[in-house]
């Protein structure tokens, strides 16, 4: 009869939910990486708003510094949007760590079990032999003791 573990139902719901949040890490980790991105993409502007200005008009100044103005709080949204989604991927982490956690605890379990499931079988295996080995030595004496007698019934 092959090893058959009773929370085996609970442990595949656990693996499931483990990969389900390992899919939203990854969703949340792809969010930082465009929060960055953008972050990245408007310092640039600001760099090149920058090169820009030095080589205008002096009557266009007034408009590049609003621009630039723009510029900077857009960095300063972007930044707190980056961070709001660095604590989300952070909250998400941890939240997978305890699926984790709780798989591999599920998992141990199995193993465990699986290992005395293959001890009590080889222990009901050797009894059998051993059962095996007495029925064949009582026999064995048995027929001995048979043709014993029938060589002293000869003589």
């Amino acid at each position: 009869m092959p090893f058959r573990y009773r929370l085996q139902k609970v442990l595949d719901f656990r693996i499931n939910q483990r990969e389900e949040q390992r899919t939203r890490v990854q969703k949340a980790q792809q969010a930082v990486n465009q929060a960055e991105n953008e972050i990245k993409k408007n310092n640039q502007d600001i760099l090149d708003t920058k090169q820009g200005m030095r080589a205008a008009d002096p009557m266009m100044y007034e408009a590049y510094d609003n621009f630039l103005q723009h510029l900077w709080e857009k960095a300063e949204q972007l930044e707190q949007k980056r961070q709001e989604l660095q604590k989300k991927l952070d909250e998400e982490v941890q939240k997978l760590v305890k699926c984790e956690q709780a798989v591999k605890v599920l998992e141990k379990h199995k193993e465990k079990n699986k290992e005395i499931y293959l001890a009590e079988e080889k222990a009901a295996e050797l009894k059998q032999f051993s059962e095996l080995g007495v029925t064949r030595f009582f026999k064995k004496v048995q027929d001995q003791a048979i043709e014993e007698e029938l060589d002293n019934s000869q003589k």
